[in-house]
């Protein structure tokens, strides 16, 4: 049995060495294609920190960091891995949240009473063209100045690829694995369009939150599984329970 991944490139290499290392087949269908979108900032504002919610945003304006003067700003990053891409990409000072929008949030207004960060400074958000949740609203809410710049979108693969589809003719796919509401969604329309999608909803799904177990839950899949924590090694968790239960 294999497992299916459907997160983008280039992170979805990463995971599949992670499962094969754990001694799994795996198939790859990245249900979202990654584009970069051009820094451009008109306001010339004197920002105080960049907060980040994702890898790709990163990505997204790498070659343009040096001369955008952002890597002497302490980075407040969604969760571990975007904290190594912040690393990566050069910036010294990374905060790192617990995992998801909301602790990422909290931690930002923590980090101000605790004067680590100063209130009146605008803030950079780097994100993407969708958006699940409004972030800078939300600080703006408690009295931020933020200013959200978009600087990568993930679009829609329309097709699965052809192994994977053999995959599920011949039920040889154990679960997938989903790690973002939009890629769930993608996914599904792929499966629906290549006309797998009952055999795609009757195997397990295991997902990183809530919110994305929503949409498969709502698309009609009977084994949807959520990790216990919004990162991988608990969604990698998830998956192993999910197999010890398809194998009982």
């Amino acid at each position: 049995m294999s497992i299916l991944v459907t997160r983008p490139h280039p992170d979805i290499e990463t995971t599949a060495a992670s499962l094969r290392a754990r001694g799994h087949a795996v198939l790859l269908a990245p249900a979202l294609k990654f584009e970069p979108v051009a820094f451009h900032d008109a306001r010339e504002a004197d920002y105080g920190a960049v907060i980040v919610t994702s890898a790709n945003a990163l990505r997204g304006i790498a070659s343009q960091l040096p001369e955008l003067g952002l890597l002497g700003l302490p980075l407040f990053a969604v969760g571990e891995h975007t904290a190594a891409a912040a690393r990566e990409a050069g910036f010294a000072e990374v905060i790192v949240a617990g995992g998801d929008a909301a602790s990422l949030r909290d931690k930002v207004v923590r980090s101000a009473r605790e004067k680590v960060l100063k209130k009146k400074d605008t803030l950079l958000y780097l994100a993407g063209a969708d958006l699940s949740r409004d972030l800078g609203g939300e600080l703006g809410a408690e009295g931020f100045r933020v200013v959200t710049q978009t600087t990568y979108r993930m679009a829609p693969v329309k097709h699965l690829p052809r192994e994977v589809c053999a995959g599920f003719a011949a039920h040889d796919i154990g679960a997938v694995l989903h790690y973002s509401r939009r890629s769930a969604r993608a996914f599904l329309d792929a499966a629906r369009d290549e006309g797998v999608e009952i055999s795609a909803l009757a195997i397990p799904h295991c997902c990183l939150s809530e919110a994305v177990a929503n949409v498969l839950r709502d698309a009609g899949a009977s084994q949807v599984l959520v990790a216990a924590a919004p990162d991988e090694t608990a969604l990698f968790g998830t998956l192993e329970r999910a197999l010890r239960t398809r194998l009982a």
